[in-house]
């Protein structure tokens, strides 16, 4: 059963159409991707899905009583009480939980006054069972779960809202509604405000999520791990795939090079009727049928240029018959000229394409370190023991911010020094740095100006350079100030690929990027001739890419030989842990207990029961400790065991208040 359906949904800002005819359905249980390039309409569409804007057309139908949690990029004016701490706007979702337990504590003065009647016992019961099913034992803990989690950590918790950044208030509301747990959860850009450790932390909630997702991220590897179905927003409109980010761009190709083959052979096609109307069109006995067959090839060539893609499946023939003819007459040489100008069937047609020119070869060996210390005087950040990157290879630099990775590069550039050890470059070394700010050399150069600092070219060669990165017409004369995170960043991309290199030092090269210029960095680097020292937080760019992980851990560089993901087993296998020994003893000795003592006199079994009470609730509460552990962690594995083990300690103390309960009646 679908959770949200939506029909011939289009939206337009005056004259200019952002998109028309989208349709789609959200059924319960999903996990979507929303994706396509910058400024296609991915935000508006949620907008318009969430209720938050009106759709100059088509209907959205929402499924009764569902409950929809919608996260927009930012956040900063999503809460009505700014007064409240981050911990206590969390409270606020288990507002009815925490009204059914102070009717609880009331109902236990009552009967520590004294007041055993039946009636209060049974609306004891009723309350308590209903208090525990909704989760009323646990909601604190899942609070403290979440906003750890998200990077929330000890004072942070307790920060006004007021007093919180737009990211931080990005996070909180992230919180907020994975604690609401709505029907269907609206993400767009969620790892935007997240490190690393919290990105992987929300993926495994999100994998066991029980309602509907949508997301518009640009995190492949987030993509990859959560989502089961991929929506492609394009110029075509929407299109699904199913499958995870990588399995929507395997059928992705397959899906482009037929609909090239059929666009060919459509295109073939109009010239050679084309050819025989020329042919025909003046002949006596052959002017009627090339008129009529004319006219039917105008109204396939326009049904192109207005449908694209509809062409290439079954209902061809009937789309064009149902299209509007104008008054007005085309020549000949228009028709042709109108053929040959049809737009490509695939949104790819437009995405830039990069090649990476190596420079002069050099040795073998490009680094090698040994007992090599980073930072700045005074101010050790971490120690290398021993490193070495050969010809060719790709080493990943991942760690916290903060922990030395841009001050890494700088020492490989000879900018600064290291404090002690030994750091050796290869011969012949043609050194590349692509800075993390995408920085600029005069903000008021117009793209022209700037680019022309890097390399003189005549005018008409630059323009045809910089449209290859999308900037055509006007845009070449933008200043730099001007331009937008995207925009610098490709003009970026557009300057690297001038400079010919045979290292090239990557600082955070998609920062600002969208998933076609991702997927266009990613083309050039897999295909050049060279060697990387890549520093990403694009964990899908490093797993492509990396033959070695160097990871800042602890005041030291850890290096793994392979890419992410075997790098993350290795952690995974590395840091598998035994459920915490005390807990575990304190059930342990509560069911031998359990055996022994329920054979006794009342009175006996009561104290037993209650001293079984004691240690159950204290290995609750070192398991909720260590679960909160084990999530800051990481250490999945770890979590399902002592979730397992939670659930299962937290069964035998509702039995064991239930025994309580039935045995305090009747001594009563």
């Amino acid at each position: 059963m679908a959770v949200l359906t939506f029909y011939n949904l289009g939206q337009s800002f005056g004259d200019v159409d952002i998109f028309a005819g989208l349709a789609g359905e959200i059924p319960n249980g999903a996990k979507i991707g929303l994706v396509g390039p910058n400024g296609i309409g991915k935000t508006t569409l949620l907008r318009i899905l969430v209720k938050a804007s009106e759709a100059s057309a088509g209907n959205v139908f929402i499924a009764k009583g569902t409950r929809i949690g919608y996260l927009q990029q930012e956040a900063v004016h999503a809460f009505v009480a700014p007064q409240h701490s981050v911990y206590e706007e969390m409270l606020t979702v288990f507002s009815i939980l925490r009204e059914q337990e102070i009717a609880l504590q009331q109902m236990e003065a009552q009967m520590a006054e004294g007041d055993v009647s039946d009636a209060l016992f049974w609306r004891y019961g009723e309350a308590q069972e209903s208090f525990e099913l909704a989760g009323g034992y646990d909601y604190e803990l899942r609070i403290q779960q979440v906003l750890t989690g998200l990077g929330f950590e000890g004072d942070q918790q307790h920060m006004p809202l007021a007093h919180c950044s737009g990211g931080q208030k990005t996070r909180a509301l992230l919180a907020r509604l994975l604690l609401e747990k709505p029907d269907l959860l609206i993400l767009d850009e969620p790892t935007n405000h997240l490190d690393v450790i919290a990105v992987e932390w929300l993926e495994e909630m999100l994998r066991t999520w029980d309602g509907a997702i949508l997301i518009v991220s640009h995190d492949r590897y987030f993509l990859d791990r959560v989502v089961d179905v991929i929506w492609e927003m394009s110029r075509n409109g929407l299109e699904m795939y199913r499958g995870n980010y990588s399995a929507y761009l395997l059928q992705r190709e397959d899906r482009w090079a037929w609909r090239e083959k059929e666009f060919d052979t459509v295109q073939a096609r109009f010239l050679k009727d084309l050819d025989f109307i020329k042919r025909n069109i003046i002949r006596e006995s052959t002017t009627a049928r090339a008129q009529g067959l004319l006219r039917r090839l105008i109204r396939q060539v326009k049904a192109v240029e207005m449908g694209g893609t509809d062409m290439l499946n079954q209902k061809w023939l009937l789309v064009t018959e149902q299209v509007v003819i104008s008054k007005e007459k085309w020549s000949l040489a228009e028709v042709e000229s109108r053929i040959k100008a049809l737009p490509p069937p695939n949104p790819g047609g437009s995405r830039f394409r990069m090649r990476l020119e190596r420079g002069q070869r050099g040795g073998n060996m490009i680094v090698r370190a040994k007992h090599l210390v980073i930072g700045y005087p005074g101010t050790p950040l971490f120690r290398v023991e021993d490193i070495e990157l050969l010809r060719k290879e790709c080493a990943a630099l991942i760690g916290p911010n903060g922990t030395g990775k841009t001050t890494f590069l700088r020492t490989l550039m000879e900018q600064l020094a290291p404090l002690s050890g030994s750091l050796r470059l290869g011969a012949n070394l043609d050194i590349r740095y692509f800075a993390q700010g995408h920085e600029i050399r005069d903000p008021d150069h117009t793209l022209l100006d700037e680019l022309w600092t890097y390399q003189p070219m005549p005018l008409s060669q630059a323009r045809d350079y910089l449209a290859r990165y999308q900037f055509r017409g006007d845009d070449v004369f933008k200043p730099m100030r001007a331009l937008s995170g995207g925009e610098r960043g490709r003009f970026a991309l557009a300057v690297m690929t001038l400079q010919k290199a045979n290292f090239l030092l990557l600082d955070e090269p998609t920062n600002h990027l969208d998933i076609p210029a991702q997927e266009a960095l990613e083309d050039a680097l897999l295909n050049f001739d060279g060697t990387i020292l890549l520093v990403s937080h694009d964990r899908y760019l490093i797993d492509r890419l990396a033959t070695q992980i160097w990871e800042l851990r602890d005041g030291r560089l850890h290096v793994h030989k392979g890419n992410y993901t075997s790098y993350l087993a290795a952690r995974e296998a590395a840091g598998a842990q035994p459920i915490p020994a005390q807990a575990h003893e304190r059930v342990v000795i509560s069911q031998r207990r359990s055996r022994s003592a329920d054979r006794g006199d009342p009175e006996e079994v009561l104290l037993h029961i209650e001293a079984r009470i004691n240690e159950m609730e204290s290995a609750l509460l070192e398991l909720g400790q260590a679960l909160t552990f084990a999530s800051t962690a990481q250490n999945w594995k770890e979590v399902r065991a002592l979730d397992r083990e939670y659930k299962a300690t937290q069964t035998q103390l509702d039995a064991l208040m239930v025994k309580w309960e039935s045995l305090a009646q009747v001594q009563a």
